[in-house]
Order: C-alpha cells, then structure tokens, then sequence
C-alpha cells in the first residue's frame, strides 16, 4: 500500500511538474533558412537559461507573411513575441495588439546601449516602445562584375539613364538580364525609389495630405520601372519574384543589378566570389539624387501573452548586444547597438557599398509611411495586386499611380483628421 501511496504521489509530482512547464510561441515572419536555424540557437540559449520554458518558434513565409499572420490572429492563435516589419507596426499597435515595453526598458542594462534611432524608430506610434528594432535595412545596388565585363559596361551606372542602357546591354547577351526585378511580394521599396528618384522627393504627401504618388514625377518613375519589365531588361517571371527568387537570380548570374538590403549579402557571399560582385549607391534622377529606402524590423510582444515576464526574457535574449550581433552577422541587418560598431565584422569590405552610401549627401535615406495604420494593407496586398498588373500591361502607370494615390491620400487625411 505504501509502495501504491508512493508511487501515486511521484506521478501527481511529475504531473505538477509538467503542469508547471511554460510554452511560449514566437512568430518569424522574415524567412530563410538561415535565419531560422539561427534563431533557433538563440532560443536555445534562452531556453537554457530558463529551465522548464519550451519556445515553440512559428516561421511564416515572407510571401504569404501578412495574410497567414492576420488568420492566425483573427483564429485567436496569437503568440507571446513576434518579429515585427516596420510596415506592420502600426496596424498591430493601434488595434491594441502589443504591449508597451517602456516599463522594461525603463530597467534594462543594455537600453543606453542602443542607437537614438533604435528607440525613436520603435517608438514610432503614440511616442510608445511597441517594439524594439533589433537591425535596419538600407538599400543599395548589387552589380555583377563580369557580367559588366562581358557586355562591355566599363563604368558603372550613375543615373538612371545609365542604368537603363546598362541593364539594355547586358539584356542582349542570350539568357541574361539587366535588373533583377521584385514583382511579387515585398516589390514596393524599388517602385518607390526608382518614383522618388525621378520626381526628385521622397515626400509622400503634399501638406493637405494629398498623396504624390500620381504627381508628374512619380508616374514618369513608375513608367520607368514598367519600361525595364517590358522591354525585357528584367526576367519574365521576375514579376512575381520576391526576396528568394531576386536574390537567386543575382548569384546565379541571371541578372546583373540587385537592389537589396545586407541581409542578401549572406546568400551571395556564399555563393559568389566576392571579387565577382560589388555594392555601390542606387542610380541618381534628373535632379541627381536618389532616395534609398531604410525600413527596420524588431520583436513586439502581443498584450494577450499570459507571461508578459518571461516572454520580455526572451525579447531580452535576442534583442541584448551578444544576441543582436550574432542575429545580425546572419540576417544583415544593420544592428542597433553603439557597442557593435567595435566589431571587425561591420568593418569589411562588404559593408563598404552602404557605408558609401550613408556618406553621400544625394543619397536620401527613405523612411516609408508607416505611421499609417492603412499601410500594411497597401504594400502587402494592393500594391502587389496593382503592381503586377501594370507590369503586365492591364493596367496603365497612370492608372497604377491613381489607385495607389487614392488609397494613401485616404489614409492620410483620416490619420491627419485623428491629430
């Protein structure tokens, strides 16, 4: 009996034990493999600090991110942490969604640490920490060294004018293309860049709130992007390539021309010499100045997270200096903490191009509308829709240009009228 009494009280012990263990669920909507297993070994630190708290890590595909994400919430199958893309940010902490972590930051060591951008980009709605970035991306044009070479481009594309003629010359060589055209998801950074710098502003709105996207500058930059699908400067199916297929077309030697963030620098570097590529500034407009786009993306916990503590613990892990660099030597972001600008590794020679870049007083870093809450809608799903069927001649670049106008303008004014 008292061997039954015994053994009856070890299993309700181990059942209060297992009762006791915490799951926390955290979604990775920027994908790849290697940022994946590279999370993976960070939660495993965490988790080791942690005895009894499993992470059950999510990966949602880049391309279907933004819709799988909204089922899941919708499904009420909402996680503890999540990485979130600027371009979200405000859709999420407006509807209530996120928890403030002003009071853990308030705490924290490591918060004077981190770059003034850092925290004024998370704070980007109502002035409130709704996520903390953990690294920036700043586009810059990749270029293919030989395949320059082979179609006799001594020098590189300065303007856009010269990029058109160089991505024409590299087009005539049979089965290469010039640009590496992103139509699919995630395609709005080149329209916008190729647009702004064209029209010669990166202002979205004029100050009533009217949106310039169907100004006479914009069109003449969003026609321009449609003239390099049409006129075979890019590959065919590039118009429903996202960050995958962009970035397999360069090293593969499909295309010559990549604009990209670091982060492509991981799949590159490994699959390409790095003497037979180059980063350099993006192309330059009539007025000559260009206006690459900057976006971030960081770690937001949902307010719903029944472990608020434990779930900032992990935020903690990978947002801290040690997780940030090792996260960022993977991704390729930029990372937001002072102290990283001591390592050897973000004084390569790979960052040179960006670092060139963010010298250059004609280059204008972008910073898209984010603040709108109507934004993640417009560039995940209608600019995608609208995008593709301009590329593929159903809709004029005008016609492109008033229905994204309108949509913003909308949005604009209703954010405006909020104030």
């Amino acid at each position: 009996m008292k061997k039954l009494v015994a053994a009856a009280f070890f299993t309700a012990m181990m059942a209060g034990t297992a009762l006791a263990d915490t799951t926390l669920k955290l979604v990775e909507v920027i994908t790849s493999p290697e940022r994946t297993e590279t999370l993976k070994s960070l939660v495993g630190k965490f988790e080791a600090a942690n005895p009894g708290t499993k992470v059950e890590i999510i990966s949602l595909p880049w391309n279907e991110a933004f819709q799988k994400f909204a089922t899941m919430v919708s499904a009420g199958d909402v996680p503890d942490v999540m990485e979130m893309p600027d371009t979200w940010l405000s859709l999420y902490a407006n509807n209530g969604m996120l928890e403030s972590l002003e009071p853990y930051l308030a705490k924290w060591q490591y918060t004077s640490d981190l770059t003034p951008r850092a925290l004024e980009l998370g704070r980007d709605v109502k002035n409130t920490a709704y996520m903390l970035p953990y690294g920036f991306y700043l586009r810059a044009m990749f270029y293919n060294k030989k395949l320059l070479e082979q179609a006799g481009v001594k020098e590189l594309p300065k303007t856009l004018d010269e990029f058109a003629d160089a991505s024409k010359k590299i087009s005539a060589i049979p089965g290469k293309y010039g640009y590496c055209l992103r139509g699919g998801a995630g395609g709005l950074n080149g329209w916008v860049m190729f647009g702004a710098s064209m029209a010669g502003s990166n202002e979205f709105f004029t100050k009533d709130g009217k949106s310039t996207f169907d100004s006479p500058g914009w069109v003449k930059g969003l026609t321009y992007v449609v003239d390099l699908y049409k006129n075979s400067y890019a590959p065919k199916d590039s118009v429903n390539w996202g960050f995958n297929e962009i970035v397999a077309g360069f090293y593969s030697g499909t295309c010559a021309f990549l604009d990209q963030d670091p982060d492509a620098l991981i799949a590159i570097a490994q699959r390409m010499k790095s003497e037979d590529f180059g980063v350099m500034t993006m192309p330059k407009g009539p007025d000559g100045k260009t206006f690459p786009t900057i976006g971030f993306a960081g770690w937001s916990m949902m307010a719903s997270s029944k472990d608020k503590d434990l779930s900032w613990k992990l935020i903690e892990t990978l947002e801290g200096p040690e997780g940030n660099i090792e996260w960022n030597k993977k991704t390729g972001a930029l990372p937001v903490h002072t102290s990283a600008e001591k390592d050897p590794f973000y004084a390569s020679e790979q960052f040179k191009g960006w670092f060139e870049e963010l010298a250059d007083k004609n280059a204008v870093p972008t910073t898209m509308p984010t603040y709108l809450q109507e934004f993640a809608y417009f560039k995940d799903s209608l600019v995608i829709k609208t995008s593709q069927e301009a590329l593929l001649g159903d809709i004029t670049p005008e016609d492109l240009a008033k229905q994204w106008a309108d949509y913003m303008t909308k949005a604009q004014q209703r954010f405006l009228q909020s104030k």
